[in-house]
Parts: C-alpha cells; sequence; structure tokens
C-alpha cells in the first residue's frame, strides 16, 4: 500500500509538471482568425459539451483561454520585430477589427512656436545617450589640457577642487569658497561655519553705482561724457604730455652728447711732433704733444709746446 501511494504520488506529480510546462502547439480543428493590431483571436471551434459537464467549468475555460492565448502569441511573433533600448518589441499592423468608441477620436495637437521654429530651422532632438561618466577619463583630460596650457605659459583657471588622489587644507578651502560663491547673490548671504575664517585672496570685486537715490553722480558722468563727444578737440592729457615732451628733451641732449664724445676720440691720429732735433726740423702732431724740444745732440733745438 505504501509503494503504491508514493507511485501515484510520482505520477501525480509529474502530470502537474506537464500541465505547467505544456507545448507551445495547439491543434484546433479550425485555425482561429486574428487581429494582430487589436490582440484580438476569434475561436469558432464547437465545444465539447461533454467534456465540459464532466470536468469542473473554471479548469475548462481556463484550459481554453491557454491554448486560445497560445496560439495568439504565436501568430505575434510571426511579425516583423526590432529593438527598442535593449528590448525585442514586435510591431503591430494595422487593425482589421473597427471597435466602437464612446467620443470621437482626439484631433491631432497643433505644434508649439517652437516645433514650428525647429522645423523651419532644420532643428532635430537629440537622444539622450546611455555613457556613463568614467572619473579616470575626465582626470586624463585636465591633466592634458594643463600641459597644453603649461606649454603654451597660460595660466590655468581654477576649477575648484581637482581630482587628485589627496587634497589639502588650501583646496578644501578654495572649493568650499567657490561652492558658496555659486549662489544667485555670490555668497552675500551663505552662513558660514562656527570658528570659519573669512576667505582671502577672492580677487578684485565688482562694484556697482547704486540704482535708487542720488543720481548726481550718475548725472555728471552723463555730462561729462556728452561733453567729450561734443567737443572737436581732442581732451590733452596735461601729465602724458609733459612727460612725452620731457623723453624727447633727454634723447635730444644724450644724442649731442655722444656726437661731442666722438670728435674727441678721434684727434691725434699722428704720432710724429714739430720741433728740432737731431739736425734738422720736422712738423708734425702727437698725442702727448705736438710741437716740442727734442733731447740735446749738441745743438739748440727750441720749439713750441704741443696741443693737446
Amino acid at each position: 500500500m505504501a509503494a503504491c501511494s508514493i507511485e501515484d504520488l510520482l505520477a501525480k506529480a509529474e502530470q502537474d509538471e506537464a500541465e505547467k510546462l505544456k507545448s507551445i502547439t495547439v491543434q484546433k480543428e479550425l485555425d482561429l482568425e486574428f487581429d494582430i493590431g487589436n490582440l484580438v483571436a476569434y475561436d469558432k471551434n464547437r465545444i465539447d459539451i461533454r467534456q465540459f459537464r464532466e470536468q469542473k467549468k473554471e479548469d475548462f475555460l481556463r484550459s481554453l483561454a491557454r491554448d486560445n492565448t497560445q496560439l495568439l502569441v504565436n501568430e505575434i511573433w510571426k511579425h516583423p520585430t526590432e529593438r527598442v533600448e535593449e528590448v525585442i518589441v514586435v510591431k503591430l499592423p494595422e487593425p482589421t477589427t473597427p471597435l466602437p468608441r464612446e467620443k470621437p477620436p482626439p484631433k491631432p495637437r497643433p505644434p508649439t512656436k517652437w516645433e514650428e521654429f525647429a522645423k523651419l530651422k532644420g532643428i532635430q532632438k537629440k537622444k539622450k545617450t546611455n555613457l556613463v561618466w568614467d572619473d579616470k577619463v575626465a582626470k586624463n583630460e585636465l591633466h592634458r589640457l594643463r600641459n597644453i596650457a603649461r606649454a603654451q605659459k597660460i595660466k590655468v583657471p581654477g576649477v575648484g577642487l581637482t581630482p587628485i588622489a589627496q587634497q589639502s587644507k588650501s583646496d578644501l578651502a578654495r572649493a568650499v569658497n567657490v561652492a558658496k560663491s555659486s549662489t544667485a547673490s555670490a555668497g552675500k548671504f551663505q552662513d558660514r561655519l562656527p570658528k570659519e575664517k573669512a576667505p582671502r585672496n577672492t580677487g578684485k570685486k565688482r562694484k556697482f553705482q547704486p540704482v535708487i537715490g542720488n543720481f548726481s553722480n550718475e548725472k555728471q558722468r552723463q555730462l561729462d561724457l556728452l561733453k567729450v563727444m561734443d567737443s572737436k578737440k581732442p581732451r590733452l592729457d596735461v601729465n602724458k604730455a609733459v612727460n612725452k615732451q620731457m623723453r624727447e628733451v633727454d634723447r635730444e641732449e644724450a644724442a649731442a652728447k655722444f656726437k661731442k664724445g666722438g670728435k674727441k676720440g678721434r684727434k691725434g691720429g699722428n704720432f710724429s711732433g714739430k720741433g728740432k732735433g737731431g739736425g734738422g726740423k720736422g712738423k708734425g702732431k702727437g698725442r702727448a704733444g705736438g710741437k716740442g724740444q727734442g733731447p740735446p745732440s749738441g745743438k739748440k733745438g727750441a720749439g713750441k709746446p704741443g696741443k693737446r
């Protein structure tokens, strides 16, 4: 009895498993009519009354619905497929069965001004990419741009907190200041942390004139601007003109001194002198002296002192 009961249990389990894993092939006397556009199938086969009475109604209807649904799914996958965002879908044909509607179909929405402008200019909407940001690629690109700027001797602008292995205290402070000044008020209304010091070397701040209150200063600036634009003679900068004249005078004096010094250096090219000595007279000019008395040689020689 125990062996029979075990065999019955195994047979029942196999039958239940077979019911779950039925074949996708379903046999029908008459083929079903399909309207794939509406995902509808029409079954014109006669229902077996004896089988309907012998089985439970729910089981019979469930089995019939399962077979017809399997045939509908088989017919759907006979149509062309395509891949949309990593999912395979079936392109359904137009429906053939007209279905009644409670309300008329909605009219097409008129294009907006932007859609009309984009169509006129040929602007097409770009699809979002599935690429993921890679920090390593961004870090390598940052280093490459820094190398180019260093080779061309260009100052690299500050970017807040740069992607490096270890951040220093100054880097963190600069990143905090950049984040605070990124608000609409340029960090004017941002609360400070306890014991936080005021930032240093943040650069010059632009000063704007008040938009309310006394407008006399603004009026005077506009009048001065109109005077400059309306005057025929150009505006003279006295300090600039005086400095320019002084530089020209200094340049002329330096050129004159250079010319005088050159003439003095060219005098005294001959080394012969005028005087009596060695039994003869000779005329000449020398560096140390031109006319002078020569060494004693038994004769008197008189001469004039040379000029330097």
